[in-house]
């Protein structure tokens, strides 16, 4: 883990509330939630692996807040328990949690080696659980916290060919963040998991998968800076699952109410739109 910087003018103002750690904050929706939470004047504790990213946006929000950032790799086991040792040994308190790092593995479940697999599975499921683990009871000793765990509509709809784990993923994201909403929201720990469907960001291109997605219909996009603010208004409501846009709420619920034959059905067809099988 590196240090890659701190520095602003609001770290003996806001601060003594509490920063706001995101995880994955070099782009995409990570980087739009630390944009929102600067506007809304909580400093920053941003995470990622890019170094030159995770400098570029501290040096866009450190005019508004305090920014901290700390190039780190989730997919090692021991960055949580170092990320927390760094920020404490700093005096440093994370009053909000955005568990937002992650990515998809395209193709059929063998056609990636076990480590690709292993090290989403650390960065996605094992590592958010644990940064979970290792900052909630400083929140609950405090009487207040935030966390938003990043799913996806892909964990409330039927399971398709390709991106094996990611949906089985994303799924369990979805019950561990409703679950412990009920275990900590009497101590004043809110949290909700952010269920974004599709979202203009460069996720697809990481994946490969930009050319095919670009030809979903445009109602069914958001933008990161939407689904940002939808998310952290959830939370501060204490909604417990937050899915951005009509589009998504609505393919949410149609996916919950038919039946299985006929939803797997329907997602079987068209899945080859948006998710690489081979």
């Amino acid at each position: 883990m590196q240090e890659s910087g701190r520095q602003g003018g609001s770290a003996n103002g806001v601060g003594k509330r509490g920063y706001a750690l995101v995880t994955g904050a070099s782009s995409g929706i990570g980087a739009a939630i630390a944009r929102e939470y600067a506007l809304r004047g909580v400093p920053l504790i941003l995470t990622a692996r890019r170094v030159d990213r995770l400098e570029s946006l501290a040096a866009e929000l450190r005019p508004r807040v305090d920014v901290l950032t700390l190039a780190a790799d989730l997919a090692d086991p021991a960055t949580p328990a170092a990320l927390q040792a760094e920020i404490a040994a700093r005096g440093l308190q994370v009053a909000h949690l955005v568990n937002n790092a992650g990515y998809g593995v395209p193709g059929r479940y063998l056609s990636s080696d076990w480590k690709t697999h292993a090290d989403s599975l650390q960065v996605m499921l094992n590592g958010v659980c644990e940064l979970t683990y290792r900052f909630l009871p400083a929140m609950e000793a405090s009487g207040h916290g935030r966390i938003i765990n990043v799913a996806s509509l892909a964990g409330l709809v039927p399971a398709s060919a390709g991106h094996t784990l990611y949906g089985a993923t994303k799924a369990f994201l979805i019950r561990f963040s409703e679950c412990l909403a009920m275990e900590t929201e009497a101590k004043g720990v809110n949290v909700c998991a952010l269920c974004p469907g599709f979202t203009y960001t460069e996720f697809h291109d990481v994946n490969g998968m930009r050319d095919r997605v670009s030809k979903l219909p445009k109602w069914i996009w958001l933008d990161a800076d939407a689904v940002a603010r939808l998310g952290l208004d959830a939370v501060e409501r204490g909604q417990r699952r937050c899915v951005t846009g009509g589009a998504n709420r609505l393919i949410a619920a149609i996916s919950k109410y038919l039946p299985d034959r006929v939803a797997h059905a329907l997602v079987a067809g068209r899945s080859k739109e948006f998710r690489d099988a081979d």
